[in-house]
């Protein structure tokens, strides 16, 4: 419990900045609406940087619904919570995933204790996202289990059977069985900032949100800067919790487009069960940081309603043991309206 205190009271320029963006006015509701829902597959990993250890893995498949296909409960449940705009097309999302996490030395049975303990966490979500052309909130609750039963044992195995790398042996140490619960909500504000350099559009996204529950409980408040031709609507290429937040939200214009994009994060995290280790039962953990922040960078191509994008990220150091002051990995993304 003393940790969680020291974090929220280290971070409070987050939480401040987090506040002060929350309470920005809304924007008036764009007149062209996205009228298709949009399929996203989204694939994070450390091999792209020949890496294998802490967050190794990460796979989501996500449905972003269109506006008139948001059922009527959904509608309601948007309009009752109170920090969704008034006005807004209104949303319903489902996804799956699974993550995973293991030690920098795979081959050992029995890893060091001040390591990245082995674990696995396989989910599904859902979420309303309320969106006005200018703004887009997102609130999702996603459940799921931590441990064997996540599966991520026999996925890594499998996975790397089949391209012939090193297995894994130290799963017997992973977090033990717990189901998992996280309720997110973000807020970006799309082209607060929106200028030409060179006749070439660049605008600028800033966010702000946080999470709550066994899992992941955290503050969090960052930006996004994008340039490129023929920008799409968009809040930047999704992404996978607690990354930057991303969105399957798009509407693209007719042809070929694209654009280069940074973006920088920073959270202040309370609990990551990852590093903490389970709830109720005796399991591993590590000392974990409680300021965490993540650079990203890449590009992003749209062609009439598909949009690929690949993204860097730079993640500072989670726990106070880990080896290196920063994790890298890599993150593709597919978007496509149906």
């Amino acid at each position: 419990m003393m940790n969680w205190v020291a974090a929220g009271s280290e971070c409070a320029g987050i939480l401040v900045l987090a506040v002060m963006l929350l309470a920005m006015p809304l924007e008036p509701l764009a007149a062209d609406e996205q009228t298709k829902g949009t399929l996203s597959v989204v694939l994070e990993n450390d091999f792209f940087y020949n890496r294998d250890n802490n967050y190794t893995n990460g796979v989501r498949v996500a449905w972003l619904s269109a506006p008139g296909e948001a059922p009527d409960w959904s509608l309601r449940a948007a309009r009752l919570f109170p920090l969704f705009p008034k006005e807004g097309a209104v949303r319903i999302g489902y996804a799956i995933g699974q993550d995973m996490y293991t030690p920098k030395d795979i081959s050992l049975r029995n890893p060091p204790l001040d390591d990245q303990p082995y674990a696995g966490w396989l989910y599904g979500s859902a979420g309303l996202t309320a969106e006005t052309g200018r703004r887009l909130d997102q609130l999702e609750l996603t459940v799921g289990m931590v441990g064997p039963a996540s599966l991520a044992e026999e996925t890594q195995k499998r996975v790397h059977e089949i391209v012939r790398s090193d297995e894994p042996q130290g799963w017997d140490t992973q977090l033990r069985n717990e189901p998992g619960f996280i309720l997110t909500y973000q807020r970006s504000w799309r082209s607060v900032v929106s200028k030409s350099i060179l006749g070439v559009p660049f605008d600028m996204t800033p966010h702000a949100g946080g999470a709550l529950g066994n899992v992941f409980t955290y503050a969090n408040a960052g930006i996004m800067l994008r340039f490129g031709k023929r920008l799409p609507l968009d809040y930047g290429p999704p992404r996978i919790q607690p990354s930057l937040p991303g969105s399957g939200f798009l509407v693209p214009h007719d042809g070929f487009g694209w654009y280069l994009f940074a973006g920088i994060d920073g959270r202040a995290v309370a609990r990551n069960i990852f590093l903490d280790g389970n709830t109720f039962r005796d399991s591993r953990s590590v000392d974990k940081e409680p300021l965490v922040g993540d650079l990203q960078f890449g590009i992003a191509v749209t062609w009439q309603n598909v949009r690929l994008g690949y993204t860097h990220v730079l993640r500072t150091r989670e726990f106070e043991s880990q080896d290196g002051a920063r994790h890298n990995f890599g993150a593709f993304s597919l978007s496509m309206q149906f």
